[in-house]
């Protein structure tokens, strides 16, 4: 198997982060290859009615019940 597809061991996955904002900015910060990750906007879905974190990477972060982050379409 490629080295592309194999995760490193001491790497963690998204639903591993803790919840707080800033272990959200480091988390991302370290995937992107050290370029930093910032929170662009905080926005309320309308749907769930959480928070979501619109990020410099383009994508939206909420956490669920359980205070695990997930990405938000």
């Amino acid at each position: 198997m490629s080295q592309a597809f194999v995760k490193e061991a001491d790497g963690e996955w998204l639903h591993e982060v803790p919840p707080t904002l800033s272990a959200l900015i480091y988390y991302l910060t370290r995937e992107n290859n050290g370029i930093r990750v910032y929170e662009k906007k905080t926005t309320i879905d309308g749907k769930t009615n959480r928070q979501v974190h619109l990020m410099s990477n383009g994508l939206g972060y909420a956490k669920d019940d359980a205070g695990i982050w997930h990405i938000v379409d």
